[in-house]
């Protein structure tokens, strides 16, 4: 601990830190010790509160414990190639017997998909990401496999998907990655990325629905719907219908649904208060690039809790998340409004491994095992609008989906 930061995180109090002279070190057993330069002993109890403590949990993913030819141990770090006579998970060592329990956030706004990862190894889990080229979408694959999963990369442009696998395998050679085609403006193209993913046999424990167009110029998909609502909804709703028998032969497996606080500003309902097909997937007078974008988001929310409702009983939960406020990402190229506020607020954004924390604290969180139906932002839960939790609207939502979908299956059968 002393003045250790170890991923981004910083485990010490005031009163813990280590009186000038002294040194932490920990035993093979994983209990500290506390050595004086200055007066040369050795004791168990901390200097200055008396306590002692020892070294929980299993190494951070990548790290090997060596003994050095004096009998003394020291640390490998695989990833980043490093070597260090410092335990790794001295950021994160608990009192033996507590006198009062900590009450601060395990995560927040601050957090990064590392930081959540440190020693989770996923070795087995296999998870697709969509929209994993760049942005947050690359952070959240490239942490993912990282720590031992398979990643697949569901990507539109192939070649970019393949550049950002090459940039993974450069990373760590042995990490598990793959790039498949994915254009979710094609009802088509999602099935043949179902039928080519199930033809691997794989499981399937993670599915993210990340990809996603902003403040698009109007136009219409193959299927006849405007862009926004397809990319960002529709074409990741029927991908999740057409996977939904993998994710449950999974199970537990999990669906995290990335959505936006801007949510909040826009309802999906005529003044009758049912569904209207024209709000989501407007003419081309009546659009407006954001607006599309936030009905998009709210159709996330509501797809994410009918869809937890649905399979949960069977092992499959869904989350939704807020990624973070004004991100410099893709996403702002065909806006330039959006690019100039950026700019402006840029000092007060988050990274993209920041932005990607969410997504990771929803799709492996041991805490978050068989729970779904809900909202994070910055790693806490919140309550989304009224309206997002609707649970009629959801369902209305579900079976229009359906209901789109089958209208346009003799076309995508031809």
């Amino acid at each position: 601990m002393a003045a250790l930061k170890y991923a981004g995180l910083d485990d010490t109090d005031s009163e813990d830190e280590l009186p000038p002279g002294w040194e932490e070190r920990s035993t093979k057993d994983g209990w500290l010790y506390y050595a004086n330069h200055i007066e040369e002993k050795t004791q168990w109890e901390h200097p200055k509160t008396g306590k002692r403590k020892r070294v929980v949990g299993d190494l951070p993913y990548g790290w090997e414990q060596e003994t050095d030819e004096n009998g003394h141990l020291y640390f490998v770090d695989h990833l980043n190639k490093r070597t260090t006579y410092l335990d790794p998970r001295l950021a994160f060592t608990v009192d033996d017997n507590p006198s009062k329990p900590s009450t601060r956030q395990k995560y927040d706004g601050n957090t990064t998909a590392i930081d959540i990862l440190q020693g989770c190894d996923l070795t087995g889990k296999v998870v697709i990401v969509t929209g994993a080229n760049s942005g947050i979408g690359f952070e959240t694959a490239r942490s993912l496999a990282l720590h031992g999963a398979l990643v697949v990369l569901a990507c539109r442009n192939v070649a970019r998907a393949t550049e950002a696998m090459r940039k993974i395998l450069d990373e760590w050679h042995k990490a598990k990655v793959e790039a498949m085609t994915l254009d979710l403006s094609s009802l088509r193209s999602v099935q043949r990325f179902a039928e080519a993913f199930k033809a691997k046999n794989l499981p399937l424990h993670i599915l993210i629905c990340n990809a996603g167009v902003f403040a698009s110029p109007w136009t219409l998909t193959a299927d006849d719907l405007e862009s926004t609502f397809q990319v960002n909804y529709l074409g990741h709703f029927h991908l999740v219908q057409l996977l939904q028998d993998v994710l449950r032969q999974s199970a537990p497996a999990r669906v995290v649904m990335v959505s936006s606080e801007s949510h909040r500003f826009t309802d999906i309902k005529d003044t009758s208060g049912k569904l209207d097909l024209n709000l989501l997937s407007p003419s081309k007078s009546e659009y407006w690039g954001m607006l599309a974008y936030n009905r998009s988001k709210l159709c996330n929310i509501l797809f994410s809790n009918e869809l937890n409702r649905r399979l949960s009983p069977y092992g499959v939960t869904s989350n939704a998340v807020h990624p973070g406020n004004m991100m410099y990402s893709a996403l702002h190229r065909n806006w330039w409004v959006y690019t100039l506020l950026f700019t402006l607020a840029r000092p007060f954004t988050k990274s993209m491994q920041q932005g990607a924390a969410t997504t990771i604290y929803c799709a492996t969180t041991p805490e978050l095992e068989s729970l779904g139906g809900m909202y994070f932002n910055n790693c806490c839960r919140c309550l989304p609008s009224q309206e997002a939790q609707n649970e009629v609207t959801a369902a209305a939502l579900w079976e229009l989906s359906e209901r789109l979908v089958q209208e346009r299956a003799g076309r995508l059968a031809n």
